[in-house]
């Protein structure tokens, strides 16, 4: 499995995010409360919904997962700052 952090406030994996949408988290709420924390600063959110979605994709399409075949996608994200 890869160790690769997608919440760095709270140090969530991506594969945890993955189980957690596996178990039936269809959100990003869902998933970190099955976890045990919150969204802290959002940055994560927009990555982690994705991943959420595209293994509810996966389940639902009878496709096996991207954790599953080890496809890989590559993401870019344009992080804006917010104005204090």
């Amino acid at each position: 499995m890869t160790r690769m952090i997608l919440c760095s406030c709270n140090r969530i994996t991506e594969d945890e995010v993955r189980q957690a949408a596996l178990a039936g988290a269809a959100t990003v709420d869902a998933a970190y409360a099955g976890l045990g924390c919150e969204a802290q600063c959002g940055c994560c959110l927009d990555y982690a919904q994705e991943i959420i979605d595209d293994e509810r994709r996966g389940c639902a399409g009878g496709m096996a997962s991207s954790a599953v075949s080890g496809r890989k996608r590559a993401h870019l994200r344009l992080v804006r700052q917010q104005a204090a």
